[in-house]
């Protein structure tokens, strides 16, 4: 059973490690555990007291986003302030039109990219961003949108209860519901928000609007300088100052051992696991930052030589990996490259 664990790293002002949980369902095969990743974030953060937590991440159409708004900020004050979260339009078709929350709605994919089904999945997703956003930041609000209405239309309260018009707000004094509200709003003003992994210049330039963070898992960096250029100049235009190597994050399939043949013999379980389950799914595979601690530093070198950043997301073979290859991976990474980029 593959957790399709990653890591986060930040390499810049501060050296971090994190644990990353994305949702999946449905997975009789066995290639895959995420079912639900908000009860692994409170066991993963009980237990790791001092590791942030990634919520990587949320597939938007696949919920009620007012639902989504809650767990999140409840979860970020379960665990101290220690999450991240990722927001997701959902690829994989069986597990997400059985979950769909609004009927109809499809995954998304290279089989019906810049299709019809395509455009209503990202209008429903920035949709869903959109009232996520505001039931964080907002004690009471109301939306209506095209796929989402909060409070429900002509809502009213079917009996009277003191407590709303006491207490509380967005009630009036006949019952009529015209405000909700979320309890509480995340302890983090806001909620650290990356875009999930992604190659697509569109998703990268809606999150340099939105404040998001995408993290791009690509080995063409003629690409990357172009997303990272485009990033800036659309987030400076939307009023967003962003710091040098604070556009995106980037990262890879991480596989250490202590020579670079052995971690290469190591690595074909892993790059067995995705190109039988990811690529059919249209996921290329990310950089392979496969070798020993210096081929790996060389490696990372050379992508920071391209384009700045200060976070990566670290892809490995938990679950696939015998235990002790994937603690020397961690223990090399943790020990022998990580200080290398103080």
């Amino acid at each position: 059973m593959d957790f399709h664990a990653f890591m986060y790293v930040t390499i810049g002002r501060r050296r971090e490690l994190e644990r990353g949980i994305p949702e999946h369902h449905l997975q009789v095969e066995g290639f895959e555990l995420g079912q639900d990743p908000g009860l692994m974030a409170m066991f993963l953060g009980r237990h790791a007291p001092r590791l942030r937590i990634d919520q990587f991440g949320y597939v938007l159409p696949t919920h009620n986003p007012l639902r989504v708004a809650e767990h999140a900020a409840t979860l970020d004050h379960l665990l101290g302030g220690r999450l991240n979260v990722a927001f997701v339009r959902g690829y994989q078709a069986r597990w997400f039109e059985n979950y769909a929350a609004v009927p109809g709605v499809k995954s998304t994919g290279p089989w019906n990219r810049k299709s019809a089904e395509d455009a209503i999945n990202r209008e429903l997703f920035e949709e869903c961003v959109a009232i996520i956003k505001t039931a964080w930041t907002h004690d009471t609000f109301s939306f209506k949108g095209k796929y989402w209405s909060f409070p429900q239309p002509e809502q009213r309260q079917p009996h009277e209860h003191p407590v709303y018009l006491r207490y509380g707000r967005g009630v009036d004094a006949d019952g009529t519901i015209r405000e909700v509200g979320i309890a509480p709003r995340p302890l983090q003003n806001p909620i650290p928000v990356y875009s999930g992994f992604t190659h697509s210049l569109q998703t990268s330039l809606y999150w340099a609007r939105e404040g998001g963070k995408p993290i791009v898992m690509a080995s063409e960096m003629d690409f990357c300088e172009m997303l990272w250029s485009r990033y800036r100049e659309v987030a400076e235009a939307h009023g967003r100052s962003i710091p040098r190597g604070g556009e995106a994050a980037w990262g890879g399939y991480l596989v250490l051992a202590d020579t670079r043949s052995q971690a290469e013999a190591w690595a074909e379980d892993c790059l067995w696991m995705w190109d039988s389950w990811s690529v059919p799914f249209g996921q290329d595979r990310p950089p392979l930052l496969i070798g020993d601690a210096d081929t790996v530093s060389r490696m990372i070198e050379n992508a920071a030589a391209h384009v700045p950043f200060e976070e990566m997301f670290l892809l490995f073979g938990q679950g696939i990996l015998e235990r002790d290859r994937c603690l020397k991976t961690l223990e090399l990474f943790a020990e022998k490259v990580i200080p290398r980029f103080r």
